[in-house]
């Protein structure tokens, strides 16, 4: 999207606001014109010795017109930005809805704190330039050619000699502006390194400090601080170009409306009135000038905003969505045929490699392999955060569609997916249950919760589904959030479930309820579990072992338990948690 484009399409939404601000503007620069004609005649009416009543009345003229033009000027203010604050956040929800569309290969390749940068720090620079500065840019160009209209209007040569002047201004001004932008560009993408990695360090502020990575930080600060100092430097040096413009402009002016009007004035050609109002209008061009070099220099770093916006809204996800093939309701059948994975940044390095195996309806496949066997990524396959590099996923019961068929919305309702960290939002417990789904009504939270027991824990809180939670843990225990994520599954009610089991050690009680509702999560679903102890994968009907993105091991549980020959019964013999410690 062009920058013309961003802004009519922002702008064109607000038509009667932007036309009323256009009018707004118009009018109170026609006023600023005005009044100077009225002091032209107070003086030759003076010079004539003229009545009194006609300089009482011009000068009852020029203060009512300076009144009116800041009254006019007062409303332009308030409809602008009331335009830039509708314009702005309108387009910081369109670029938030579609980052996060995009799949996970960008998420992983942008750090969240650059992202936030980009959606609020990029946009922010926009405010101005949606509500006031490209139609007060205009104004003031309109400005300056009434000014040199009047200026023809008085006398020819004085309107060609400053026209000259503003017109070579002007194509300064072209020429210089693109190394601005571009120097501006560099100091948005450098604050975004800095954000991104601020935010990465202040997460991980634990692991700095138990490793004594602080010195590490800082120096690391000092060079993004560093880097963002000196694109700072030279944008604002390369700004200086144009900055300096307006003087020169002026200074010129000056010297020619001083020269030819004397002579003017001396030839009789001229009344005082009339010089007055060409030094006033000349004078008035400073104004308008200064304006436009802070106008310019506001829209240099629109325009590199505008270019670092477009970039992200150009990036297209990897991940289409499919056409929309129904999935059945109930358990589902997996089925991966040959599957090969590998990251986009890396194509050479296999994170999967020939995965095939049929899950049916109803079954649960305990996956079990060492960090970094590709555990985690045959799941988020499942989920189409990643498409396969090749081969093919099916889901169904019955009939079996590509994974690609369905869209995304349809696949994620028919899949629960219950993590190790649980991400809980800054809203209510209703709204963390639900995720924003307001269809949910409260008695079927309310039944979820007391089937899981977390009944007493709801009783507990305050407001109960009205209490708000904070961004993080939300000052729950593991336990509590844990099944916080199983309460959101079962509100859902997908047919497939998968479930990488929290390694963390619970209390005997909390232990119990996880178990509890591990075992309710399985009845009548299709569920693969990532597990890590004994007692979850008792439950499985088969099992699945990786190691370095291939299958080495895959069959019917009680089969493998009685195969002294198989990996699994090694493992069983071994301990789960020492073999993949």
């Amino acid at each position: 999207m062009k920058r013309r484009n961003l802004l009519t399409h922002y702008l064109g939404q607000q038509r009667p606001r932007v036309l009323l601000l256009a009018f707004l503007l118009l009018v109170a620069i026609g006023l600023q014109l005005a009044n100077p004609q009225v002091v032209r005649f107070f003086i030759d009416t003076a010079e004539n010795q003229s009545g009194v009543e006609r300089l009482l009345g011009a000068a009852a003229i020029f203060v009512t017109v300076s009144i009116i033009r800041q009254l006019f000027n007062l409303a332009s203010i308030y409809v602008g930005e009331n335009v830039a604050w509708i314009a702005t956040n309108q387009l910081r929800a369109d670029l938030a809805a579609h980052i996060l569309k995009l799949d996970m290969s960008f998420h992983k390749a942008h750090k969240p704190g650059e992202l936030i940068e980009r959606v609020d720090g990029d946009v922010n620079q926009l405010a101005n330039y949606f509500s006031r500065l490209v139609i007060q840019l205009g104004m003031n160009l309109l400005l300056i050619g009434g000014i040199l209209v009047l200026l023809w209007g008085l006398h020819w040569s004085l309107g060609l000699i400053i026209t000259v002047i503003v017109i070579l201004a002007y194509i300064y001004v072209h020429l210089i502006n693109p190394r601005v932008v571009a120097a501006y560009g560099r100091v948005r993408a450098a604050e975004a390194n800095l954000f991104g990695a601020l935010e990465e360090w202040l997460g991980g502020t634990e692991t700095l400090r138990a490793n004594g990575g602080e010195a590490y930080v800082m120096d690391r600060l000092y060079r993004l601080l560093r880097q963002r100092y000196q694109a700072d430097m030279r944008a604002r040096w390369t700004s200086q170009l144009i900055v300096r413009m307006p003087p020169m402009v002026f200074l010129l002016s000056y010297i020619t409306a001083y020269m030819l009007g004397s002579t003017l004035l001396a030839e009789s050609s001229l009344t005082i009135g009339s010089l007055y109002l060409i030094f006033y209008y000349i004078d008035l061009i400073r104004d308008p000038l200064w304006k436009i070099r802070r106008q310019l220099e506001e829209l240099q770093k629109a325009a590199a905003s505008i270019e670092r916006i477009n970039e992200l809204f150009q990036i297209e996800s990897t991940v289409l969505d499919g056409p929309g093939a129904a999935l059945p309701a109930g358990p589902l059948t997996v089925q991966f045929n040959q599957v090969d994975f590998a990251y986009a940044d890396d194509p050479d390095t296999a994170i999967l490699q020939q995965i095939s195996f049929a899950l049916q309806p109803g079954k649960v496949l305990g996956l079990l392999g060492r960090t970094g066997s590709g555990k985690s990524t045959l799941t988020k396959l499942l989920f189409r955060f990643y498409d396969p590099t090749s081969g093919q996923i099916q889901l169904g019961n019955g009939e079996l569609h590509d994974l690609r068929q369905a869209s995304l919305a349809q696949l994620r309702h028919h899949i629960g997916l219950v993590t190790q960290e649980i991400e809980l939002f800054q809203a209510s417990v209703r709204d963390n249950l639900t995720l924003f789904d307001d269809t949910i009504p409260d008695e079927r939270i309310s039944a979820v919760l007391t089937e899981l027991g977390l009944d007493g824990w709801l009783a507990n809180l305050e407001h109960g589904l009205d209490t708000q939670l904070s961004t993080g843990s939300g000052g729950l225990s593991a336990g509590e959030a844990q099944l916080l994520a199983f309460t959101r599954v079962f509100l859902r009610d997908p047919g497939l479930v998968i479930l990488d089991e929290a390694s963390s050690r619970l209390d005997p009680a909390t232990e119990q309820l996880i178990e509890r509702a591990i075992d309710k999560l399985l009845a009548d679903r299709t569920a693969i579990i990532i597990a890590h102890r004994l007692a979850t994968v008792q439950r499985s009907d088969e099992i699945m072992i990786l190691d370095a993105g291939r299958i080495i091991e895959h069959g019917d549980r009680a089969a493998l338990v009685a195969d002294p020959t198989s990996h699994f019964y090694g493992l069983l013999q071994t301990g789960l948690e020492e073999a993949f410690a």
